[in-house]
């Protein structure tokens, strides 16, 4: 733990009050902005002048006003120099990337994350880019640093891994990653104020914020927190990968999801705290369930020491009952049974979600790879809802548990 309230963070922050002294900042939807002095506009395309520097802004897809300041509110969270929005979490990432990583150099990542994530290193990058992927056990230092190599550019993790629910050693795999001069970069979707990965040693932390600080399942968005410096070069106007790729958040979207950030805290307790409640029954009853809340779980003392305690332990739990027939007959009576929660890819909905991952969102992964990040047919990942009442949804679990005779 490193003392960082990311909570305090942003409440100690300066207010963005509206246009006409509204408590709520201004929704600016202009797509170009003006400039009362025709030498400015130099100044602007030279990159001397911006929203830090003089007070300009340019043109929508360069930086807004009102995305702009979403990503102070973001860096506030994530006690990160900087941050911005993008349009989609998978944006942010492919956008880091392609910034810090140029063609011929290379990417070391966790095997185990969002398959999107890894089709992107795997398939997209070295056909389109020329950079290359080498996919390694990240909780094994010994195996991270032998994949290190002098053409290293990033070492890619995801602070939760994406469904197993493993937990990297982001310390030391920022030791390992700055002694080679290489960038730690986390996705921490999965765990939103819970852990800071910038206070741990990350360079950069990306979101899909599409998940739990969106909490509604109505809108694509995603995040980039990191150096004033390097968000600087991602919207630079000559080889800046969000200015160029375009990856626009639209500022009404922005708005709605500054708007859900003061409640963010009290949703990601709740989810913490049910997944906790789930994941110790489904283990008293003897079932393969993963959740890093339980002490019989390997990386549970790490978490211990990298989290912020009063979120809990996160909102998500992998039970593993062994087939995808057996997966695919308790979600169904779960649904239609006994009405728990939806059969359903992604993850922070205020119901509960579920997903068979090998058939879904790690369908990219090759059954080899599949097997090497430790994702069977048979996993189920929840993303635990905070809807009813934890004893009826308790008993609901039971009763699909009964009917499809996994106790």
């Amino acid at each position: 733990m490193t003392g960082f309230d990311p909570i305090r963070s942003l409440a100690n922050m300066r207010h963005e009050f509206g246009e006409h002294g509204g408590v709520n900042m201004s929704i600016e939807t202009s797509t170009t902005f003006t400039v009362l002095d025709p030498a400015t506009m130099p100044d602007i395309f030279s990159g001397r002048r911006g929203p830090e520097t003089g007070g300009c802004f340019l043109y929508g897809r360069h930086f807004n006003p009102t995305v702009y300041a979403l990503g102070r509110e973001l860096a506030a969270l994530e006690g990160s120099e900087f941050g911005y929005a993008t349009a989609s979490g998978l944006s942010a990432i492919t956008c880091v990337l392609m910034q810090l990583v140029k063609t011929g150099e290379h990417i070391v990542s966790s095997h185990a994350i969002y398959g999107g994530t890894f089709a992107l290193m795997k398939d997209f990058l070295p056909l389109r880019a020329g950079i290359e992927t080498t996919f390694v056990d990240a909780s094994d230092l010994a195996a991270v640093e032998a994949a290190l190599t002098d053409r290293t550019r990033v070492l890619y993790v995801e602070t939760l891994t994406n469904p197993t629910l493993t937990v990297p050693d982001l310390p030391a795999l920022a030791e390992l990653a700055h002694a080679r001069g290489v960038k730690l970069v986390v996705d921490n979707t999965f765990a939103p104020l819970m852990v800071a990965p910038i206070q741990h040693g990350a360079d950069v932390v990306v979101h899909s914020l599409t998940k739990f600080v969106s909490g509604a399942s109505d809108i694509i968005a995603g995040s980039i927190c990191g150096t004033q410096e390097l968000i600087g070069d991602l919207m630079d106007l000559h080889g800046g990968a969000l200015m160029l790729l375009g990856p626009t958040l639209d500022p009404r979207i922005a708005f709605q999801l500054s708007m859900r950030l003061p409640h963010l805290g009290l949703r990601v307790t709740e989810h913490s705290r049910r997944a906790l409640f789930f994941a110790e029954q489904l283990d008293g009853l003897g079932l393969d369930v993963r959740y890093p809340g339980l002490p019989s779980h390997p990386h549970h003392e790490r978490l211990a020491r990298l989290r912020n305690p009063e979120f809990g332990w996160g909102g998500l739990l992998a039970l593993d009952v062994g087939t995808e027939e057996k997966a695919y007959a308790l979600m169904e009576a779960l649904q239609n049974r006994d009405r728990f929660g939806y059969l359903a890819v992604s993850l922070g909905y205020h119901h509960t979600l579920m997903s068979c991952s090998a058939s879904s969102t790690s369908s990219e992964l090759s059954d080899a790879d599949l097997s090497e990040a430790g994702i069977s047919p048979g996993l189920i990942r929840f993303s635990i809802g905070y809807t009813g009442s934890l004893e009826q949804r308790w008993e609901q679990m039971e009763d699909a548990l009964r009917a499809t005779k996994l106790i």
